[in-house]
């Protein structure tokens, strides 16, 4: 089994929830990429690893999430997705530091107009293409108290019946990704 997972915005493929999901699903290869901040720099990064590596399962954390909806005829995890990062992305302009390790060793990264801009034209395009099929490929699953992200209703409108709760906030520890998200996604790993 190939999963890729996609981190959220100020991560890193070193993100605790990654190496959790290699603890989680021995035996599983978890590709974890450093997706670069720049969005057209995001989506080429990730399409060329969906393609080179052709991942049985996508996974994605809140930004991440965003990016996993965008792979049509992949099934796909989305927990606590960010269905509009240039909201959040406008709030932070300016200079963030990184929150875990990136491989090239940046500890910093530059949120600028330009790159929301850059999001809000892909959210205008999120849901096209999303038929019956790519209904029942995508599953999202969400924390009761997000303190950050809750796209939980508009993801429900999308993609009906198609969502699990888990009680916890916006990013999940190592006993809610066992207890919670680990089903989930074992689930959807058995559906093949």
């Amino acid at each position: 089994m190939k999963i890729l997972f996609i981190h959220g915005l100020a991560s890193s493929g070193a993100y605790k929830m990654a190496s959790s999901l290699r603890i989680l699903l021995k035996g599983s290869e978890v590709i974890a990429p450093d997706v670069p901040i720049e969005p057209s720099e995001a989506l080429s990064l990730l399409e060329g690893i969906c393609s080179d590596e052709s991942p049985d399962l996508v996974v994605g954390l809140s930004l991440g999430g965003f990016w996993a909806q965008k792979f049509r005829g992949m099934k796909k995890i989305l927990v606590n997705p960010d269905l509009h990062p240039s909201k959040l992305l406008r709030s932070k302009i300016g200079v963030m530091e990184y929150l875990s390790p990136r491989l090239d060793g940046a500890l910093s990264f530059e949120i600028t107009e330009e790159i929301c801009r850059g999001y809000e034209a892909l959210e205008r395009v999120q849901f096209d293409g999303v038929s019956a099929r790519e209904i029942s490929l995508t599953t999202g699953v969400f924390a009761d108290h997000d303190e950050l992200v809750d796209c939980s209703a508009e993801f429900e409108e999308r993609y009906p019946g198609r969502s699990h709760g888990y009680p916890g906030t916006h990013l999940p520890n190592y006993p809610q990704i066992k207890e919670y998200i680990l089903p989930v996604i074992t689930n959807e790993i058995s559906s093949e």
